[in-house]
């Protein structure tokens, strides 16, 4: 009942229009006075809602006194409230101003419902390229709007996550305050036409945080970025055998130079080892 309350509110229907319109289609018809006593609110606000939804032609009022109400039909009412969004839809596209040039600017996405749904509208606007760098868990909730891209003829290139080993995993950079990251997340980002991006991070617990841009600075370092590890990647597939007989797993004697440790040697803590592997751009995921 709640879930069928919230989407009749996210069509445009009041809280009170909505319950109406539900009571009237488990009872088929009922007067203004039975549906007010029934939700047990007052019957002025009742009638009010229901000269509304009768004038919108949502409710039919019947003859006779009292008057008797009736909501359209499950599929006639969908048909109606499907007409009139699309219309609306159609003339705010065509209609609404059109202003000067935006400066690039970042805003944040919290939790996962929004971060995975601004995420999903910007996959099916994307009209050239498709970026992703993601850990197989996330990819595979965004399968489907990856393959309609690609029919599309959007080219998409990947770098996936959580495969099989590779040498080179990067290490974590411990924060100078000493304070604890918080654990359990997997790092994700998405290029979209190179235009614009999204930079995030999706936890265990399935909250998730997200920063959204078409900065250009942004959009440059992240392409940067997927270019090199597709490089390394390739480098370490070639000369694999070599590299870690020179410089052992990990490469940890390179990383040492750059990464900061306690001033006892050792990695802070939260900076655990973990292994991560990498496709080749365009391979598909199972």
């Amino acid at each position: 009942m709640e879930q069928l309350l919230l989407h009749l509110r996210n069509l445009g229907f009041t809280e009170m229009e909505s319950k109406i319109m539900v009571e009237l289609a488990g009872k088929g018809q009922a007067s203004g006075y039975e549906v007010a006593k029934q939700l047990g609110v007052s019957r002025s606000n009742v009638y009010a809602a229901l000269q509304r939804l009768t004038q919108q032609g949502y409710v039919r009022c019947g003859e006779g006194e009292p008057a008797r109400y009736s909501v359209l039909d499950p599929e006639e009412l969908a048909t109606m409230i499907s007409g009139r969004v699309q219309a609306s839809l159609a003339y705010m596209e065509s209609e609404m101003p059109r202003g000067g040039p935006v400066s690039p600017s970042f805003y944040n996405v919290e939790g996962d419902r929004n971060v995975m749904g601004a995420l999903i509208r910007q996959l099916n606007l994307a009209r050239q390229e498709i970026v992703v760098d993601v850990w197989r868990e996330e990819a595979s909730l965004l399968r489907s709007e990856l393959a309609q891209a690609e029919l599309r003829g959007v080219k998409l290139l990947w770098a996936f996550d959580g495969g099989n080993a590779s040498l080179a995993t990067y290490p974590a950079w411990p924060p100078l305050d000493g304070k604890p990251r918080r654990s359990g997340g997997r790092k994700f980002s998405f290029v979209i036409d190179r235009c614009w991006c999204m930079l995030g991070m999706r936890y265990e617990d399935g909250t998730a945080q997200a920063v959204v841009t078409e900065h250009p600075v942004l959009v440059e370092l992240l392409l940067n970025h997927f270019t090199q590890e597709m490089v390394l990647f390739e480098l370490e597939e070639d000369m694999g055998p070599e590299l870690i007989k020179r410089y052992g797993e990990r490469y940890s004697r390179i990383y040492s130079k750059y990464v900061l440790h306690d001033q006892d040697g050792g990695q802070h803590e939260g900076q655990e080892e973990q292994s991560s592997g990498e496709e080749q751009p365009g391979e598909h995921f199972d």
